[in-house]
């Protein structure tokens, strides 16, 4: 059994990848998610029934939080918890479309300390423990220096509408989209798009392993009202995310309403 928690995050993610990847582009089954809560495939069943039993096996005094288990407030009485999201990208995942990760993270006093995000058809492993910096393939991942002007935003288009801010004026940024938050966060992280927003509450699974990747490459992160990001939650959502670096973060804050609601 790996020692650290972060190779045990590695390797659990590795694993899942394998078993994805079974999957993948051969008509996965698909059922749709009471109340509206999207697709799940029976690829992201096998991964989470793979990952709960592995990662509690290792850790069995942490708490559990996934997207595909039934939440038990058990969680909110442990030290530490696993937050998980077994394809955070399921809609790609079917589609075909290789945008898709798991994202894994460790979660101490409602922080992030451990996390792994892993895209197996691109064979991309991130990966951050706190204090110790975040890697792309072992190899050292930082966010980008980019200015308000120009830069280069990831987040679905009705984030970009006018009436989230001020003045009802877009910035002068420009937009671009992938499908999983985990890998919008991770690519903040690696410098190849310069911030990420999404005014809508975000499940904790989608976010957390992606958040700590992000932060521990330099990237300020907090949620759409500029406050921290808080994990295992007894409602397990946090109030929108914006990332990127600190100048950008903060020429991007500036240019918000106050006042805004979810698209």
């Amino acid at each position: 059994m790996p020692e650290t928690d972060l190779d045990l995050l590695v390797t659990a993610a590795r694993r899942a990848g394998d078993i994805a990847k079974q999957y993948f582009q051969q008509n996965p089954d698909v059922k749709d998610k009471p109340d509206g809560a999207g697709p799940v495939t029976a690829a992201d069943l096998a991964v989470n029934a793979m990952l709960e039993g592995f990662l509690q096996a290792g850790r069995p005094d942490y708490g559990w939080l996934s997207e595909e288990t039934e939440d038990n407030a058990a969680r909110l009485q442990t030290a530490r918890q696993f937050i998980v999201d077994p394809i955070d990208g399921t809609r790609a995942f079917i589609d075909g479309n290789k945008d898709w990760a798991h994202s894994l993270a460790i979660v101490e006093n409602g922080a992030p300390i451990a996390a792994a995000v892993f895209l197996p058809m691109r064979e991309m492993m991130f990966a951050a423990a706190i204090g110790q910096g975040a890697t792309l393939n072992n190899k050292p991942a930082k966010v980008s220096r980019a200015a308000l002007d120009g830069a280069i935003i990831l987040g679905a288009k009705p984030n970009f509408d006018g009436r989230f801010w001020k003045d009802g004026q877009l910035p002068p940024i420009k937009r671009a989209f992938r499908s999983s938050l985990a890998y919008r966060l991770c690519l903040v992280a690696q410098g190849q798009f310069d911030g990420m927003i999404t005014f809508r509450p975000s499940w904790e699974w989608d976010i957390a392993a992606g958040a700590l990747i992000a932060q521990e490459a330099g990237a300020t992160i907090t949620d759409q009202h500029g406050a921290p990001l808080r994990f295992n939650n007894a409602h397990p959502q946090v109030p929108g995310v914006l990332t990127a670096g600190p100048e950008l973060h903060a020429a991007l804050s500036a240019r918000l309403e106050p006042l805004r609601s979810s698209p």
